[in-house]
């Protein structure tokens, strides 16, 4: 199958490494995968401005095209090779169009996207760019640009399929970040768009900083104690059969310790919903005195005479000084890449698989209303859990006490219709979140729908 109109713009730096292409591929089986980095010479050397604002073509979208004497660069890459030092590739002009083919088995019918390696250090292979030139604008008879063509061509590799539509992008529509590079976060087109922080946008540093920081034991007051210490990544992030997690001086939290996935979509966070962002959710934790019994002072001096802290946090957020702030951020950015989206709920939605008949009467009863007088006897879980989340992110009072001894967001509001009502859990990966509701009063599942089946 084969066509001249397909046009995809790819853009490392903006998270944008999604391309589509407008085929019916269903009972078709294929072995290899050819295309082109660059454009045709009738399109290299057409009016530019003939493209919907839409088009990749398009010089405001692509930022490609090298203005009114015409032409596109195919590929431009940039960057530094010492502290001082930068280089800025650009490979252009007709003579330069770059092909590609790929060997691949892919299969149509079952089989919904390709994943692409692109190896950026094999376009460097035999080139010193000291010695050979720091830019290159691919004049005729250039031979640096030449060399690059061709190690281009040889640095795509086949990684693998997916059967599952993803986002374009989720990050805040930035051309560039102010430091580092854009994590590449991909959200199945199932779920709702994500608005991520406009004033922290996820970076592959910042993620990084983050999860390291979420596991540092140093964020406690004794040392010996992480965040991940109660959110263990086997168990959905969450502290696996305990009803109450015990803080670094053997002191009992006052509620079971959620799990952690998909908190990108959250608006409110801990069971009561007295955190508004999870910037502001992350750093309780640490001072709160069930827990991690810490001053935020301390930790930050503790994480300052951290040289290689100091260096993690220049690389995140452009300066070495390491503030609670910043702290925050970090373990913002690292939590917002916790995604929950691949079940074997997904696959079967996607037609990968099938449930077992078990599991379709499950499914038929969690969907079903629960209305005598119309013949409806279904279990009725789908209002509060709902959507391919799970959840509604919203509050209730699920009938666990007549007399409250834990208020819940009644305590945070101060509204009398407020009281015993807690956040609606995602019930993605409840096989692995026991035991259950704010305060891990029911060991097992079983144990949850016999709650929610009489009284």
């Amino acid at each position: 199958m084969e066509a001249d109109d397909w046009h995809g713009f790819v853009a490392v730096g903006q998270g944008r490494t999604l391309l589509t292409v407008d085929a019916d591929l269903r009972e078709k089986s294929f072995s290899a995968l050819r295309f082109d980095v660059g454009v045709s010479p009738e399109v290299n050397e057409s009016d530019p401005n003939q493209y919907p604002a839409s088009s990749v073509l398009n010089p405001l979208v692509n930022g490609l095209h090298w203005g009114w004497q015409g032409g596109y660069v195919f590929l431009a890459l940039e960057g530094h090779y010492d502290e001082t030092r930068g280089f800025s590739y650009h490979i252009a002009n007709d003579e330069n169009r770059m092909s590609v083919e790929v060997p691949l088995t892919f299969d149509g019918s079952s089989q919904r996207s390709i994943q692409l390696n692109f190896d950026v250090g094999r376009i460097f292979e035999g080139i010193s760019i000291r010695n050979d030139g720091e830019s290159t604008h691919s004049r005729e008879g250039d031979v640096l640009a030449l060399r690059l063509k061709r190690n281009v061509e040889r640095a795509f590799s086949f990684f693998g399929t997916s059967s599952d539509y993803f986002h374009e992008t989720v990050t805040p529509q930035e051309e560039s970040v102010a430091h580092g590079s854009l994590y590449p976060l991909r959200v199945t087109k199932r779920f709702p768009e994500v608005a991520l922080p406009s004033d922290n946008p996820l970076t592959v540093e910042g993620v990084r900083l983050g999860e390291r920081l979420f596991h540092d034991p140093r964020l406690s007051k004794n040392n010996q104690q992480s965040c991940a210490a109660c959110h263990q990544r086997s168990h959905a992030f969450t502290d696996p059969n305990k009803r109450y997690s015990v803080g670094v001086v053997g002191k009992s939290g006052v509620r079971n310790a959620m799990p952690l996935f998909n908190l990108a979509w959250k608006k409110a966070f801990f069971w009561d919903g007295r955190a508004p962002s999870l910037r502001e959710q992350v750093l309780e934790p640490i001072q709160d005195a069930h827990e991690m019994h810490a001053s935020l002072d301390e930790v930050m001096e503790k994480l300052a005479a951290d040289k290689g802290y100091r260096g993690l946090f220049e690389e995140a957020f452009g300066q070495s000084e390491i503030t609670s702030d910043f702290l925050a951020k970090a373990l913002e950015q690292f939590l917002s890449t916790l995604i929950s989206q691949d079940s074997k709920f997904d696959r079967a939605a996607r037609g990968e698989t099938t449930f077992t008949s078990e599991e379709q009467r499950g499914l038929q009863l969690f969907v079903t209303e629960f209305d005598p007088k119309n013949n409806q006897r279904g279990a009725d879980c789908f209002h509060c859990h709902g959507g391919n989340l799970f959840t509604n992110h919203a509050f209730a009072n699920n009938g666990l006490d007549s007399a409250f001894t834990d208020l819940g967001l009644g305590k945070v509001s101060g509204l009398a219709d407020d009281k015993g009502k807690f956040a609606t859990p995602s019930l993605r990966n409840v096989a692995v979140t026991g035991p259950y509701m704010h305060d891990g009063r029911f060991a097992t599942l079983a144990e949850v729908i016999e709650h929610y089946d009489n009284g």
